[in-house]
């Protein structure tokens, strides 16, 4: 008989050391010229990023930042060879005791998937909401046992050292790890790289997972005749053409040439900061004003994970083994019960005719305000949708 994988505390402390080197290099960075009054039109804005980076070298307080995440319930655990971190915040109303690997209990199950730049930093602010909703002004019975893994190569997960691991894989993994914990049944959400990883889950999975939410449905992929599309369909795939022309250079280098870009990624935070911050800007519901949707702090704190890890690398080199899975794999129907909460700032909204085409549509909402990064930028508004979607598949996600 096969030990299960025991999940094992976990935190994180970085050194003097590290920090010191971090500020060094800041104030140390050797800066860009551009054109007067490029402003953000070109990429990210050199003088937003000077301002942010003398604030992160002489007044950002990583330590403060360690405490707060510090106080989520943080595991690491070993799954196919790859140590693997997670949240794992047992809901309010729970009787067992808060551990790692006590899954029994009446709230619902629910893991939640990241995508990129961020990690479970994405869900943060959402978790609280989630698990104890009661003292949130929502119904105690929608309360959730919340599951948020960072992904190989991803956050303070393991880098792997080999190939780099596509969202199927990654299902596996997360299927796997539900199992460790004690979760025979389970709902899944997740948006970005992880509404794919969620996607999977449901296909691959189904006896499994009772529900799937997403916040987006990816990249639209059709294998039919166009012709058999609809206008809004036609319409959708039009849009994606435009953004992949005037957005899309970063995945394009993710995918081809990972690497390259890697290096001074890795070697100079103020690069790194550039790369990521230009996406949460872009990406987000905020007007062209990033810290309309986050603070410098969570902007920094978002970097912060990914420059301590040293994971930028490894997680563009996951653009390059998604880029691989075959076509087939991609049109794949989901027939587990779908929700889709439909942002104002996200990246591509797909008409409710495709959702209905690709998945078994239970529920599609509208939103009146939100982002591509929905949970931390609407974290309100995000939890409630996940509490109506999955409130009609909790007796299936919890019966014995």
């Amino acid at each position: 008989m096969t030990t299960p994988p025991r999940p094992e505390p976990f935190s994180q402390n970085a050194s003097p050391a590290a920090l010191e080197d971090l500020r060094a290099r800041l104030r140390g960075t050797r800066w860009p010229d551009a054109p007067r009054d490029a402003g953000w039109s070109l990429g990210t804005d050199v003088a937003y990023l000077r301002e942010l980076a003398a604030y992160w070298a002489d007044e950002f307080d990583w330590s403060a930042q360690e405490t707060a995440l510090a106080r989520l319930p943080r595991f690491r655990v070993s799954l196919g060879g790859l140590g693997i971190h997670f949240v794992h915040a047992r809901a309010a109303s729970a009787t067992a005791p808060a551990t790692a690997t006590t899954g029994a209990g009446p709230a619902m199950p629910l893991v939640l998937c990241h995508g990129w730049p961020d990690s479970f930093w994405r869900y943060t602010k959402v978790i609280p909401l989630l698990t104890d909703p009661a003292a949130h002004g929502a119904d105690p019975a929608d309360a959730f046992d919340v599951v948020v893994p960072d992904m190989p190569g991803f956050g303070y997960s393991d880098r792997p050292a080999g190939p780099p691991l596509d969202c199927i894989a990654v299902a596996g993994l997360w299927a796997e790890l539900m199992s460790a914990l004690g979760y025979p049944r389970f709902g899944a959400a997740g948006g970005d790289m992880g509404s794919h990883v969620s996607r999977y889950l449901a296909l691959d999975h189904p006896d499994r997972v009772v529900a799937v939410h997403r916040t987006d449905a990816g990249l639209p992929v059709f294998a039919g005749d166009p012709a058999d599309l609809t206008p809004p369909e036609r319409a959708m795939f039009a849009d994606t053409a435009a953004w992949t022309a005037a957005e899309g250079a970063y995945g394009a280098m993710h995918r081809t040439k990972p690497q390259t870009a890697a290096f001074g990624l890795t070697d100079s935070p103020a690069g790194l900061a550039a790369w990521i911050i230009e996406k949460l800007r872009s990406w987000s519901d905020c007007d062209g004003e990033v810290e309309r949707s986050y603070t410098r702090d969570e902007i920094l704190t978002n970097v912060m994970i990914y420059w301590l890890t040293g994971t930028i690398g490894s997680s563009m080199r996951m653009y390059h083994a998604n880029a691989a899975i075959p076509a087939a794999q991609l049109s794949r129907r989901v027939e587990v019960p779908s929700g889709f909460s439909l942002f104002p700032g996200e990246i591509i909204r797909p008409p409710r005719v495709w959702l209905e085409r690709t998945t078994n549509l239970a529920r599609v909402t509208e939103l009146p305000r939100g982002g591509h990064f929905a949970p931390f930028e609407e974290p309100e508004l995000y939890a409630e949708e996940l509490r109506a979607f999955f409130r009609p598949y909790r007796a299936a996600a919890t019966a014995p």
